[in-house]
């Protein structure tokens, strides 16, 4: 797959089709459909007259057209892009990774598409390589027949006006973000047996010798000597044994304060049972996308190794398969983390609060001065959030603050939940410092973040549960079903933003 940029007549690019997004009730006769309507021999006019086109939003009409000219196309996609006033620049995405999935469906290797987004230049010209790119994701790795094997080789975009330079280096960024993207996606999409937290580890080292990274990774001795007892108390039913990825990314001539470090932490439970506090048997295939946080982590990295950004940044995977036996963790057993704390465990299916205690409390050993982590941390996100939001609480309203903001630019929505004291009491334990569950059915996703703060010292952090976002239950027009590689496109931005 390769993009380019015209920043003149796209009608003349020699491509296979041509699209364009329709806001709601946009005449043909103004803008930029006027001479496409006027190359279809007045076609845009009759569509939108007979309103059997009405621009809203996911609406397509596929028409075609005796080429005239100088243009090679002889077919033309329009796409419903609903308000013109509520159109943002990361709706240029969705526009062009629903173009991507429709040609491709019917065999067409390449097209042009019309930049409707306003705004910076090479970051319009950025969403529309990265929809182009993640679009073109599918489940069906493993299939031996009906593997869906069409591709829509060539993208070609104009933004009239333009500098032609601008826009290469927005295509050239956009391809490495839908590539990091599909890259996560495909790490969350693998099935257990074959992404174990070795494998995982692997595949990690590989990236980051592709990309310019430095990769370390900690095997349960090492860990066991750091005094990770939290971490290890969910791998320890597991024969997979437990690893800690780190990668650093350190630039030539870093722009940010020598004393500031940006640290991305990931849950990676390859698999999760439940432990002895089994979970129910319907759904719990759907717990090989509890690493979704850690194959948002590692996706990032990739994306930051290869776009070389001033500031360094740190990456952190804790990954690990939580299975039942008889050395597993049981419920009311208490173990002490690596931050000194001892912590009562009531319930061991809620692991991935247990490995990232120890997994942010290693990062801000390592200097981090901020902590973003991620996790498929708990189903109570769902019910108050659904498929939407992210959740977002942390102890740093600024850093908070930056990465909604940065969420927005991206086109991914997060929704502050509040934490304080009062949550806090809840991990209270009779017998050890805290307990890893609160009161039964009470603020669940709330109660998840508040002991992950218990092991954050003096650090900005954010907590971001991505257990409703993490993989989509039904494709959608511009992606396929399944792994979403959620905030990778957010944390870029806070990486940017940061500069």
């Amino acid at each position: 797959m390769k993009s380019s940029a015209i920043t003149g007549n796209f009608t003349e690019a020699n491509v296979d089709a041509l699209a364009i997004a329709v806001f709601k009730d946009e005449k043909a006769g103004s803008g930029a459909l006027k001479e496409l309507d006027k190359l279809t021999g007045g076609l845009i006019a009759s569509v939108l007259k007979a309103e059997e086109f009405k621009g809203d939003s996911g609406e397509i009409a596929f028409l075609r057209f005796a080429g005239k000219g100088k243009n090679k196309a002889e077919r033309l996609l329009l796409i419903g892009a609903g308000d013109k006033n509520e159109f943002k620049t990361a709706d240029e995405a969705i526009i062009s990774g629903t173009a991507t999935r429709f040609l491709r469906k019917r065999n067409i290797k390449s097209f042009a598409l019309y930049a409707r987004a306003e705004g910076d230049a090479k970051e319009v010209a950025q969403c529309a390589a990265q929809g182009f790119v993640a679009s073109q994701f599918e489940l069906d790795k493993y299939k031996s027949a009906d593997k869906n094997e069409k591709s829509v080789d060539n993208l070609v975009l104009c933004i009239e006006g333009a500098d032609q330079a601008d826009v290469e280096e927005g295509l050239r960024r956009g391809e490495i973000v839908g590539e990091s993207m599909n890259f996560a996606r495909e790490l969350a999409n693998e099935p257990p047996n074959i992404l174990h937290p070795t494998e995982m580890a692997n595949r990690a080292q590989k990236m980051a010798k592709e990309t310019g990274l430095k990769c370390e990774i900690l095997d349960e001795a090492q860990m066991e000597k750091l005094g990770m007892g939290s971490l290890l108390s969910v791998s320890i039913g597991s024969d997979q044994p437990a690893k800690l990825i780190v990668l650093r990314y350190e630039p030539k001539k870093s722009t940010g304060s020598k004393n500031e470090l940006l640290a991305l932490v990931g849950k990676g439970i390859t698999f999760d049972t439940g432990g002895i506090s089994l979970k129910p048997g319907e759904g719990m295939e759907a717990m090989k996308y509890d690493m979704s946080g850690g194959a948002t982590v590692l996706g990032t990295m990739r994306a930051i190794g290869l776009l070389k950004p001033s500031i360094p940044v740190l990456g952190i995977v804790a990954a690990v398969e939580n299975m039942p036996d008889g050395k597993a963790t049981r419920p009311s057993d208490v173990v002490t983390a690596m931050n000194g704390k001892t912590v009562e465990i009531l319930n061991t299916d809620a692991e991935g609060r247990l490995i990232l205690a120890d997994a942010v409390a290693y990062a801000e050993k390592q200097g981090a001065t901020r902590i973003v982590d991620m996790a498929t941390l708990t189903g109570a996100v769902i019910i108050a959030l659904g498929d939407v939001n992210t959740g977002i609480m942390g102890n740093d309203q600024e850093l908070v603050d930056d990465i909604i903001e940065c969420g927005k630019r991206a086109g991914e929505d997060f929704w502050q939940l509040p934490l304080g004291k009062e949550y806090s009491k809840g991990i209270k334990s009779d017998i050890a410092d805290i307990k890893n569950i609160g009161p039964s059915r009470k603020a669940g996703t709330i109660i998840g973040a508040a002991f992950i703060q218990e092991f954050v010292d003096k650090a900005k952090w954010a907590h971001l549960d991505i257990a409703g976002t993490a993989w989509s239950d039904s494709a959608k027009p511009h992606q396929a079903k399944g792994p979403t590689a959620v905030a990778v496109r957010t944390l870029l931005k806070l990486v940017e933003k940061s500069q």
